[in-house]
């Protein structure tokens, strides 16, 4: 099986778009590849399905064990013939900015993945070399095993590569030129999501009639026995079912918003969801005018509802349907985006205010920069649907708009000692800015039965 991780020495050198490329190039050679991102993001997983039509899965040393993420990621390489993972940011850069933990190396290193490194030949050439040679230094080992030229002219790779192989000892496999027809837009929180991006399926195969690879090169280095394979999905840490119980008892039907406004979803929470018998009910609250009929719970994750608070608070419908649901006690969780959708108002990018569910007692406004960026481990306050009192959990954050009110559920706090409160939570619900990682916790679970329990007293009414 091909397997490799690709990174680059800092933001901004173009990995997603080589991933993209070799994913493209990958799927034409009938390699059957499927896709994987480090760390936290949920953008670039886009680009990843857009090219193969099939789930990108995120693997996170910050929110899993070691043992949990190479469980992931054996259950989603299963059956493919390559395995592809895109890093993020700089190749060491992890926990804090000061830390290789959770870094795209330490996902390289607990999963064993060599390493493909971009780099962007801008404004240098020797000094390339010595800035690779650093990095292969660092952290021994590095897993470093080949180069890759991004938006490099066909002249100079052929200057450059015979150095960098003669200074390095590292072989360069090829190159992708400079492209401005298949450029993918970005704005305030990265790269535009896929579906914005009309002409996305020509610009990848724009890229991937470009790309430039010693493809046997390639796979010498890479090809290597796939991982162990797991039959089953991963059962969440703790609160396990009764052996059967699946099978004894009806799914659960729980509404999940999915569409411009909602998009920011794991994967691997929505298969956590489905492993603790929740039958998920795709809803749009832009589009639809209610939610859907009996179910037993709602999940409003984040996106961008900022960039549609206009068009979200038009649907007054969905909005009455979304509020009347909750204050019944429907079984809900609500992360970043989905927080600032049931507050009391939201303030667009222009500046103009719009009612949203009022569920909540904040108001949604518009900072201009990211806000409590970064992890952060969350502790509970009290007992409530998903959290019990004391209990600490690792999340992130995300965002450049915040809250008139935050709540005080639970106490945020950075690697860096920096603390808060936020969040709003009880028997049937929770609310907060922080983002929630669901595989391999008892979260899945416990918002099931608690799903499971309203569905069932509804129809006993």
């Amino acid at each position: 099986m091909i397997q490799f991780l690709v990174a680059a020495p800092c933001s901004g050198s173009g990995k997603t778009t080589l991933t993209c490329a070799l994913l493209a190039a990958l799927k034409r050679r009938g390699q059957d590849p499927c896709s994987f991102k480090s760390g936290p993001d949920y953008i670039d997983p886009m680009f990843h399905r857009a090219v193969l039509g099939v789930e990108s899965h995120n693997l996170d040393l910050f929110f899993s064990a070691p043992e949990t993420v190479r469980a992931l990621y054996a259950q989603a390489a299963a059956g493919h013939g390559a395995a592809v993972c895109e890093g993020a940011m700089g190749f060491y850069d992890g926990l804090g900015g000061v830390s290789d933990t959770a870094s795209a190396w330490h996902l390289a290193d607990t999963l064993g993945l060599p390493v493909l490194l971009v780099v962007q030949p801008r404004g240098a050439s020797l000094t390339l070399a010595a800035q690779i040679n650093g990095l292969k230094q660092f952290r021994t080992p590095s897993h470093l095993a080949g180069i890759l030229l991004n938006d490099c002219a066909p002249h100079l790779y052929a200057l450059l590569a015979p150095m960098l192989e003669r200074e390095t000892g590292l072989p360069v496999l090829g190159y992708l030129p400079h492209l401005p027809d298949a450029a993918l837009e970005s704005r305030h929180l990265g790269l535009k999501t896929a579906g914005e991006i009309a002409d996305l399926q020509q610009k990848i195969s724009r890229m991937a009639d470009a790309l430039v690879v010693d493809w046997e090169k390639l796979f010498a280095l890479t090809e290597g026995a796939a991982p162990l394979a797991y039959t089953d999905r991963l059962p969440p840490a703790g609160e396990l079912p009764p052996q059967g119980a699946e099978e004894q008892r009806p799914r659960v039907p729980i509404a999940v918003a999915r569409d411009a406004a909602f998009c920011f979803t794991y994967a691997e929470t929505l298969e956590a969801l489905e492993w603790a018998g929740a039958e998920l009910c795709w809803f749009s609250p832009l589009q639809d005018p209610a939610l859907p009929e009996q179910i037993g719970g709602l999940y409003l994750p984040g996106g961008y509802p900022e960039l549609y608070a206009g068009q979200l608070s038009a649907n007054r419908s969905m909005l009455a349907s979304v509020r009347r649901a909750v204050e019944r006690g429907l079984p809900t969780v609500a992360e970043c985006g989905g927080f600032l959708y049931l507050g009391q108002s939201l303030e667009d990018a222009n500046g103009e205010r719009w009612p949203m569910a009022g569920v909540l007692p904040g108001q949604g406004f518009r900072v201009g920069r990211l806000v409590r960026f970064g992890y952060a481990a969350l502790t509970a306050h009290a007992d409530s649907m998903l959290f019990r009192a004391g209990e600490r959990l690792p999340v992130h954050e995300f965002h450049h708009w915040d809250s008139t009110d935050n709540g005080t559920g639970f106490t945020a706090a950075k690697p860096n000692g920096k603390q808060w409160d936020c969040g709003f939570a009880n028997e049937h619900f929770y609310a907060g800015f922080p983002h929630l990682y669901w595989a391999g916790t008892a979260l899945p679970r416990r918002f099931v039965d608690a799903a499971a329990h309203y569905h069932q007293e509804e129809q006993d009414q």
